[in-house]
């Protein structure tokens, strides 16, 4: 059964045209990715779908009404101090009224001592209601749902403008748990959900027995759940059967049709233009030889019965010619980092931190970080992770302990909030007040990182965060680091950006360390692993993302491990130098340089 039949949609923001042509079905049973760039308008889209807003043309068939939808939304606003428990009891209107009627009732009845009949009977007519309706057993489902999304019950009752926004998506979550509902329309679901409640989500998102209608940008996430995508456009969209990998592979073979295609008709065209080029020479040719004479000039004509031809073959091309899809504007970067000889950058020692009388974050914690590192840091909410990030920063200081930096360690700091960023000054004068950077080289700059034409002249803090990521990049990109420190750098990023800057940071000639939700950024970039979770000893994985999902996760590193592995990275870093160094001179220095790699290797084998 078609749930949402979508036909011929067009959308305008403040006279500028989003999408146009957008039609689409959406069938019971399905999982459907709604996929497309930053700015394209996909939560316009969904918006327009839950008549918040209305759409300039085209029309919306729906089969479900209104009470059987339920939604996520990122952007939800309560204006009263309802709870967090009162939001997801409110998932039943009927049922919440009552539970409000029967507390009232109780206080008036408190207030009269039980003395005012009237009041004992409508009390008893409301109980009577709530019992028949299971209004107890709906609590109980209510508090059951905030538990299994893993929310404190000291959270419960508080007001649900205070929490955080990851507690705002599991309160969200808790009720459409509770609830049910047979068509889910989620925006961004996975946004600020640690690792634990990640997973939870994609399993009950894989197994939910209604129809899911969703955005995501996470490519693991998306994967998993996802049975369709619809990709959105300017000028409509498409669907795909599968999920992001069958996507990619189909857009792939699209492309390279398109491309096998469009060399056909080139050649094709070039060989009309030819022909055409060539009747008409002869044409005028014989025209000319011809003169008066009536039989050379009707034979003179049969070119031109040929050039008629080819140029009608030339029109019938053109008519139906491929077009190569246009390209979108990408981010372009290239991250730098300033020449290092030295092996270790930073490191820990025995530091503690606790905010304020709190338990402590990090107990007697100890690293290193080396040239060539790149370290992702895993971990619940609330684990430490953003702390850690900012100790290495220099952000914070430990309370015990000792944090040494190399004199030549540069760090580039990237913060989650984007709150280190000039939010009253233009895109170009933020890039001006840097040494030496000229107009010229600020606005060809600015182009590479997707900001074109009179777009660098708006202010930073008018910007959409997708577009802030991008100007924090730009920082990173000038600022020559050798150690980049980053904390959720690509959470406001489409999946296009995102690969652009997985491919710049797995190039980057420094060190790394990345906290992020995003499990494609860890695959693609770490090559070490560390593990916090709160009340339990940090973990190191000496591998990369995909060994950790693949081996045994209880692999811990002793500190002197940790000092071993270091010194084995150091030596084999030392040996693949001496494997690829010149030829020596003499062949007294060639004997010693190869006695020298028996020795390191043997020494890498001892150490293994």
């Amino acid at each position: 059964m078609t749930l949402i039949k979508v036909k011929n949609i067009r959308k305008e923001w403040n006279g500028i045209p989003l999408f146009a042509n957008v039609s689409f079905e959406i069938a019971e049973g399905e999982r459907v990715l709604l996929f497309g760039r930053n700015g394209i308008g996909k939560t316009t889209l969904l918006q327009g779908l839950l008549g918040r807003h209305p759409f300039e043309e085209g029309s919306v068939y729906y089969s479900l009404p209104p009470e059987e939808w339920g939604v996520l939304d990122q952007q939800l606003e309560i204006q009263s101090d309802i709870s967090a428990l009162d939001y997801v009891l409110s998932g039943s209107p009927e049922l919440n009224d009552l539970k409000r009627r029967l507390e009232r009732l109780g206080w008036l009845l408190q207030e009269s001592d039980g003395r005012d009949e009237a009041l004992v009977a409508e009390y008893g007519e409301v109980y009577e209601r709530y019992l028949q309706l299971d209004g107890y057993g709906w609590e109980a489902k209510a508090e059951k749902s905030l538990g299994r999304l893993r929310l404190d019950a000291a959270v419960w009752n508080l007001p649900y403008r205070q929490l955080s926004g990851g507690q705002k998506t599991r309160v969200q979550l808790a009720a459409l748990l509770a609830r049910q509902p047979k068509l889910l329309v989620l925006d961004e679901p996975t946004n600020h959900l640690d690792a634990d409640t990640f997973v939870w989500l994609e399993e009950w998102v894989r197994a939910y027995p209604g129809t899911v209608f969703y955005v995501s940008h996470d490519r693991t996430f998306i994967d998993r759940t996802a049975t369709a995508v619809l990709e959105l456009g300017p000028q409509g969209c498409r669907r795909y059967p599968g999920a992001y990998t069958q996507y990619r592979e189909q857009k792939e073979i699209e492309a390279r049709t398109l491309a096998v295609q469009y060399r056909k008709q080139e050649l094709e065209r070039e060989k009309l233009l030819e022909s055409i080029r060539r009747y008409a020479e002869w044409f005028q040719q014989a025209h000319r030889a011809a003169g008066q004479n009536d039989f050379r000039r009707a034979k003179a004509k049969k070119n031109v019965s040929r050039l008629h031809a080819k140029e009608a073959s030339l029109e019938r091309l053109e008519l139906h010619r491929v077009a190569l899809p246009q390209a979108v504007p990408q981010l372009s970067m290239k991250l730098e980092g300033e020449v290092f000889r030295g092996d270790a950058l930073l490191d820990i020692s025995g530091i503690r931190y606790a905010y304020g009388e709190g338990a402590a974050l990090l107990e007697n914690f100890n690293l290193t970080l080396r040239r060539g590192d790149r370290l992702a840091v895993l971990g619940s909410n609330g684990a430490g992770k953003s702390t850690l990030l900012k100790l290495i920063a220099g952000l914070l200081a430990p309370d015990h302990g000792e944090i040494r930096r190399h004199p030549r360690t540069r760090v580039g700091y990237f913060a989650q909030e984007l709150d280190d960023l000039p939010l009253s000054s233009t895109i170009l004068d933020s890039l001006l007040e840097l040494p030496g950077m000229t107009r010229t080289e600020a606005r060809t700059i600015l182009g590479c990182f997707m900001f074109p034409g009179e777009e660098v002249f708006k202010r930073i803090g008018d910007l959409s965060l997708g577009e802030k990521c991008r100007v924090a990049f730009l920082r990173l990109y000038f600022g020559r680091a050798n150690l980049l420190v980053l904390d959720e750098p690509t959470n406001y990023l489409d999946i296009d950006t995102r690969e652009q800057v997985e491919e710049a940071l797995a190039a980057y000639p420094g060190g790394l360390v990345i906290v992020s939700h995003d499990r494609y950024l860890h695959a693609a970039v770490a090559n070490r692993l560390l593990l916090l979770e709160r009340g339990s000893k940090p973990r190191l994985f000496p591998g990369t993302y995909e060994e950790y999902a693949a081996k045994e996760r209880s692999f811990v590193l002793t500190p002197d491990e940790q000092s071993r592995e270091g010194e084995m990275k150091l030596l084999e870093l030392r040996l693949a130098r001496l494997m690829h160094s010149e030829a020596r001179e003499t062949e007294q220095e060639d004997r010693e340089l190869m006695a020298e790699i028996v020795e390191l290797r043997r020494t890498i084998q001892h150490l293994q």
